[in-house]
């Protein structure tokens, strides 16, 4: 199982000093790729927590990152593909991919947050329908000399978009945790990403559920990837009823030899939802002296 690290993005430590050392750091220190998420919007009074009240723009993260990096892939853990228009989308993954020289891994999502999209101008009803529609169109863009589309949610007409990604189109990977996500993802994507929220103690059973469906639609389950957000907390030995991934660097080590054999086939390491990392009343040098203790204690 393959092992990166979430960059900063939320809080007073996601500056672009600390976005670069944690991206060299972990370049040095072996780990396999660099993971970005996104927030559009915190709605006032909204209860889903401090995380997500001050968070980077994703995309515009990894394009930064990619300029000061070489080899270790970059990752997108989600963008919600309502809030895009699918030739826009298309042509920033497209971009990302070419000046990284193929290193972009496009985790997309749904969205869920109604507010997100009242202010994208998107209606929350048929989301499945329309992420369907959408990756055809999204892949389409991507490979089609001319690409013409009239759907139930979008229309392109005849036209080119030029250049292609280079060396060839971004793995598409899903998100989502309700079954019929799960399915999808199994049915048309490259792998699938579990959400912050996950429960590690059964997400062999997510896993499962998304190979089901891969197999159902003709499709190989064993070539398809699997990505755990893991959200770490360092913090002492022997907490009681610690969760998994919290708790000190060798019981992490070993909750992360145990997920292993889940049938995950990469876990990052996301230190974002630690609020003694990213609280907004944190100071930005002493979470970035955390992370690396906890990169360099986590390192593969």
């Amino acid at each position: 199982m393959e092992i990166g690290f979430g960059v900063p993005v939320s809080g007073p430590w996601a500056t672009p000093a600390n976005m670069a050392r944690v991206a060299h750091r972990a370049q040095e220190l072996g780990y396999a790729s660099l993971w970005t998420f996104q927030r559009l919007l915190y709605p006032v009074g909204h209860p889903i927590g401090p995380v997500y009240r001050a968070v980077q723009d994703p995309i515009v993260t990894l394009s930064y990152l990619a300029g000061v990096t070489e080899g270790i892939r970059l990752g997108l853990a989600i963008v919600n593909l309502p809030f895009y228009s699918p030739a826009l989308l298309a042509k920033q993954l497209a971009t990302l991919q070419t000046v990284s020289g193929g290193r972009l891994d496009a985790g997309l999502g749904l969205g869920w947050l109604p507010e997100e999209f009242a202010a994208s101008g998107v209606p929350m009803e048929g989301r499945g329908r329309r992420a369907v529609e959408y990756l055809q169109v999204l892949r389409r863009l991507w490979t089609d000399e001319v690409i013409s589309h009239r759907g139930e949610f979008y229309e392109i007409p005849p036209s080119h978009q030029d250049p292609k990604p280079r060396p060839g189109p971004p793995p598409v990977l899903l998100g989502g945790t309700a079954e019929v996500a799960l399915r999808r993802a199994g049915e048309l994507a490259d792998g699938w990403i579990s959400s912050s929220r996950a429960d590690l103690a059964t997400i062999h059973e997510q896993i499962y559920i998304v190979k089901d469906a891969a197999r159902k639609a003709g499709r190989d389950p064993e070539s398809l990837r699997f990505i755990c957000r893991g959200v770490t907390k360092v913090r002492e030995a022997g907490l009681p009823d610690r969760p998994r991934l919290t708790g000190s660097p060798q019981e992490i080590r070993a909750d992360v030899e145990a997920l292993a054999s889940t049938g995950l086939t990469e876990l990052f390491h996301d230190l974002n939802f630690d609020p003694e990392i990213s609280a907004l009343d944190t100071d930005p040098d002493a979470s970035m002296r955390h992370a690396e203790e906890a990169l360099t204690a986590l390192a593969p």
